[in-house]
């Protein structure tokens, strides 16, 4: 049986998503915890990779067993051998053919900055000491809704076949002394999100022209993009899938 298995994570003390030799990577750590529950070896596979330090309020990653699961027993199981830094939050039961990564037909990254110094906060979003001019990174986000090839904004020597995303939401909101960026699309690049964040705020400093964004992404040259944004501030925040691979009641489906 196949399942879905929704959990959150910190990723200060991460190398990341995946496993990886000589670092701790989230999965490590959850694969290990699912496989001494379960008593049996789980390798899960996750709806997408996040690079060291950036978090995840949801992700989800799936498995297979051969018994049935109870959702909240095995959900309260998980979490007494768990750290602190991982949460298990929903079990789903799916379809044989499900799958986290491929089935996921949209996701949802915020990124969170803040313009007040604060101790609490300096893992969890990235201080920026001036104000910046959030109209005009707005507009210049309007931008990434009108292009489909993001090549601007990709890792060199990624190993993607195809550098097109469709982009839906990208968009600046202030709360207080904090900034949201949150950002939608069918798909991401590898580091896209941190490089996007990291251009836009040259915008917002008046480094670069709303004008200059544009060339920058219609260019298609990953040099002409800014450095990426610090990873603090990154969090995988949502990813949405097709009802009917879930075999649980649709009332309990994460939609």
């Amino acid at each position: 049986m196949r399942y879905f298995l929704e959990i959150a994570y910190d990723g200060t003390r991460f190398h990341g998503w995946q496993v990886q030799p000589n670092a701790l990577s989230v999965q490590e750590v959850l694969d290990d915890c699912l496989s001494k529950v379960l008593r049996q070896h789980i390798n899960s596979t996750g709806s997408g990779r996040t690079d060291t330090g950036v978090h995840a309020s949801q992700q989800f990653v799936h498995f297979d067993v051969e018994e049935e699961l109870d959702p909240a027993h095995t959900v309260y199981r998980f979490n007494r051998l768990l750290p602190a830094d991982i949460v298990a939050k929903n079990l789903y039961l799916v379809t044989d053919a499900a799958h986290a990564r491929f089935d996921a037909f949209e996701r949802t990254y915020h990124y969170h900055i803040t313009l007040a110094k604060d101790p609490f906060k300096r893992y969890y979003a990235t201080y920026l000491p001036r104000s910046v001019d959030v109209a005009q990174m707005n507009e210049a986000a309007a931008v990434l809704l009108r292009y489909e090839d993001f090549t601007t904004f990709s890792k060199v020597k990624g190993d993607t076949n195809h550098y097109r995303c469709n982009m839906y939401e990208a968009i600046w909101r202030q709360q207080g002394d904090e900034l949201i960026f949150t950002i939608r699309a069918n798909r991401f690049l590898r580091g896209m999100v941190r490089l996007v964040v990291g251009t836009l705020l040259d915008v917002g400093r008046g480094k670069l022209t709303v004008a200059d964004f544009e060339r920058i992404v219609a260019n298609q040259d990953r040099s002409k993009a800014s450095g990426a944004a610090p990873s603090e501030g990154l969090y995988l925040a949502r990813v949405s899938y097709p009802e009917h691979i879930f075999k649980t009641s649709p009332k309990t489906n994460p939609l």
